[in-house]
């Protein structure tokens, strides 16, 4: 791992090229450095040991928020808040309050030089915010401390990232526009290669086979997608050591076909451009939270805490960066279920048990009744695992209305048993199962998914629901 002194030293021999790049002033990557250094190994100390320093983070944040139009008019009322015990006091930010707002009031008034960046837009809406050189280099860091606890080292292990390099997102910005080409000047990265995940899934083999990445990473449903490949004869050199997931909820199903095609086994990163990284899985599995990056609240439908075990909306607050703020945010609309426990990884941080699915993604029966993706996006694996079986390529399961769910199937055309009419009856009666004689479940197979949500250019969603959530 590079230390500190070989950073400056780094520093030292390039800013006086680079005057005009705001990243590579020695004020900020001075800055950089020091919260490398002392981030990294942070998930390692005892919790109590970073209580003071999230303390400290949160009170900076609240006072960029006062200063951010949108915030000060939502926190007019509130007469004091000392820090995140209070927290509960400020109104919850949701995602159409960020949507709807103009530039102006999100921008903190403070005179400094913000990027632009949008949200990937995976339920067809997205969102812009503004950020800063700090918040993008403290997110890289946030990762490149996850994947060393898999082993992997950022400037030296292979990896191919699929993210979404579409104009103006996040990712884009991130990976093409700002944060990873500063970091060339200082270190070649030859190791990092990226795709958007828009291209040409063959385009992304044939790059891949030519690469050999020891890692690959992205979003599921175009891992999925390569899995498929792989399945049927493609990309017989990608050997990765490791592959992870992110930016869309990971389903048993989605993981298996995954680990299965590829020989690896997968771990998973949750979090969003609103508030990233939040959470991600250890060698043992357990989702732990970047207890310094972020605070997380686990509420009920009336915004009361839940107890750990339960099913839960999520609640996030970013503990820094001097963009826009995000505080109590519920944008994410996820489901999870926190767990109080320990981990046997040593990691001393709050544990999501799971992560059930995004709220817009659960099937609302006729009584009312929420059924999370978590329930039902695993049958497939497991009416497969029945019949001794890999015949399901892929999925889609459409709520067309409260009672009517429609669930579309592709099918390996090499692979002749047990007939398809077989997997898709057994997939009828589990479905079923799930959502009960009141609701009538259509299974039929088709050559390929090609229902999308809305304005959006990823893989298609395993599900689609065309309720109303209320």
């Amino acid at each position: 791992m590079p230390t500190i002194w070989s950073i400056i030293k780094v520093i030292k021999l390039h800013v006086y090229y680079v005057p005009m790049n705001p990243l590579l002033n020695p004020a900020l990557l001075l800055r950089v450095a020091r919260s490398y250094i002392s981030d990294m190994d942070k998930l390692r100390e005892p919790k109590r040991k970073i209580l003071s320093q999230r303390e400290k983070s949160f009170k900076k944040i609240f006072k960029i928020a006062l200063r951010t139009p949108l915030y000060s008019r939502k926190y007019k009322e509130i007469k004091r808040v000392n820090g995140t015990e209070d927290i509960h006091k400020l109104p919850i930010l949701t995602k159409d309050e960020l949507r709807n707002a103009t530039n102006e009031e999100l921008l903190p008034r403070s005179g400094k030089k913000f990027y632009m960046v949008s949200t990937s837009g995976s339920t067809g809406k997205p969102i812009t915010l503004f950020t800063e050189p700090f918040t993008m280099f403290k997110t890289l860091i946030g990762f490149a401390r996850i994947i060393r606890e898999h082993g992997i080292r950022w400037n030296k292990t292979r990896m191919a990232i699929i993210a979404d390099l579409s104009a103006g997102s996040a990712e884009e910005v991130y990976f093409s526009g700002v944060a990873i080409p500063s970091l060339r000047t200082f270190f070649p990265l030859k190791n990092i290669i990226s795709f958007h995940v828009g291209e040409d899934p063959k385009k992304i083999m044939e790059e891949l086979e030519r690469f050999k990445p020891e890692f690959i990473g992205g979003y599921p449903g175009i891992l999925k997608i390569l899995a498929i490949m792989k399945n049927r004869g493609f990309g017989e050199g990608i050997k990765p050591r490791w592959m992870a997931t992110s930016g869309a909820v990971l389903d048993d199903y989605t993981r298996k076909y995954i680990e299965d095609a590829f020989e690896v086994k997968i771990f998973d990163v949750y979090g969003a451009t609103e508030c990233s990284p939040i959470a991600f899985q250890c060698r043992e599995g357990n989702y732990h939270v970047n207890y310094d990056l972020v605070h997380v609240e686990y509420l009920d439908d009336e915004g009361n805490p839940v107890s750990s075990g339960k099913l839960a909306n999520i609640v996030v607050t970013r503990l820094f960066g001097d963009g826009t703020p995000i505080i109590r945010y519920s944008g994410l609309n996820d489901l999870v279920v926190p767990f109080d426990g320990n981990c046997a990884c040593g990691m001393d941080t709050p544990i999501i048990k799971r992560i059930e699915g995004r709220r817009v993604d659960t099937i609302i029966l006729p009584d009312g009744r929420l059924i999370p993706p978590s329930s039902f996006t695993g049958i497939p694996y497991k009416v497969m695992l029945k019949y001794g079986t890999k015949k399901i390529e892929q999925f889609q399961i459409i709520q067309h209305d409260y009672n009517k769910i429609e669930v579309l199937i592709v099918m390996d055309e090499g692979k002749e048993e047990p007939k398809d009419e077989v997997l898709l009856d057994e997939l009828r009666k589990a479905y079923e199962g799930v959502f009960g004689e009141d609701v009538e479940v259509k299974v039929r197979k088709v050559k390929e998914i090609t229902e999308r949500r809305e304005g959006v250019n990823v893989p298609p969603p395993v599900v689609i629901s065309k309720v109303k959530k209320e």
